[in-house]
């Protein structure tokens, strides 16, 4: 008599140490190499290494964190989502009418804001999984509307909100805002999700060989669209933290963060095929991207030089990933 099937959740075999040693190595790895940036920046600038410099780091990269969280889960299911940017600004400016127009409680305009980002991100992907169009070229289309969105929404003009949802961004412990507790935890909830949960293995096993989990009897559909749905969730929460930073919405909000948010998961080491990446690694790309555009601005590199220094990085980056992937394949 045959045993009785199980699902891909419950048979996918636990954990080896291998991998453990390998996930742990990474950490390291990037550990080191944001160490190794604060020590460079602190021997270049003696105004770095300080409590202020850390502490306007940290209060800056809230927005980027969450959105990078989401876009590492598109990523993994070989997708891409390059709306994220005019959603944080649609979100934005979306809130900012409800609490200056509609004249709504704040709790219920951030719920509206947040519930704009959760649409977009949804037909993104209900439009790519429908009609089995890349994501690219759907949220490429839906990075031009929903910009189109944000203009209509204000007029075309910044929304000078004030301190309504300020205290997002107020300071909370040694004047690290609590946007940024915000973005830690839902960090730690990306991971846990990805590594923890059945719906994170099934990301992982779309990501790897979406027709094996179809043979599985799993329907990969209704994870995409949920994966883009959260992705437009969270850059709609980034919306808030900025708005609340910069105490108003503006239109052009975001304009070209997609790039950073894409660039913050690839360092972290999410491979753009799909099947592999990590949330924490996600966090420490966007405290390296931070770092450096922090430490640049420092000493006094040009405009220019800056990107070209962080195009290099990215770069550098991939092809470092790309090594170790083929020697451990090999190994």
């Amino acid at each position: 008599m045959n045993p009785p099937a199980q699902s891909p959740a419950a048979a996918a075999p636990a954990p080896t140490t291998r991998p453990l040693r390998g996930q742990l190595g990474t950490y390291l790895g990037l550990a080191a190499v944001l160490i190794g940036m604060v020590v460079l920046f602190s021997s270049l600038s003696e105004y770095f290494f300080t409590a202020e410099t850390f502490i306007t780091i940290a209060n800056e990269v809230p927005a980027l964190t969450v959105m990078a969280v989401g876009m590492t889960f598109v990523l993994i299911i070989a997708g891409i989502d390059l709306s994220v940017g005019s959603v944080l600004a649609l979100s934005a400016a979306v809130t900012a009418a409800a609490i200056l127009q509609w004249k709504l409680a704040v709790p219920a305009a951030a719920a509206l804001g947040l519930a704009t980002g959760l649409l977009c991100g949804a037909v993104t992907g209900a439009v790519s999984v429908a009609w089995r169009l890349p994501s690219f070229i759907v949220s490429l289309g839906m990075l031009e509307a929903v910009r189109g969105g944000a203009y209509l929404v204000t007029d075309s003009r910044t929304q000078y909100v004030g301190d309504a949802i300020a205290g997002l961004a107020a300071p909370w412990i040694g004047g690290v805002s609590s946007a940024f507790v915000v973005a830690v935890a839902i960090v730690i909830v990306g991971h846990l999700v990805l590594t923890r949960t059945v719906f994170g293995r099934h990301v992982v096993g779309i990501g790897t060989n979406e027709e094996a989990m179809r043979l599985a009897g799993i329907d990969p559909r209704p994870i995409r669209i949920a994966v883009f749905a959260v992705t437009g969730l969270l850059a709609g929460l980034g919306g808030l933290m900025q708005s609340a930073r910069l105490e108003a919405a503006d239109p052009n909000a975001g304009a070209g963060i997609e790039l950073q948010v894409i660039a913050a998961v690839v360092i972290g080491g999410t491979s753009l095929m799909g099947g592999r990446g990590s949330v924490i690694n996600t966090f420490f790309g966007v405290l390296i991207i931070a770092v450096l555009e922090a430490g640049l601005a420092q000493v006094g590199a040009s405009e220019p030089a800056k990107r070209i220094i962080t195009g290099a990085v990215i770069v550098a980056a991939v092809i470092i990933d790309t090594v170790r992937q083929r020697r451990a394949g090999a190994a």
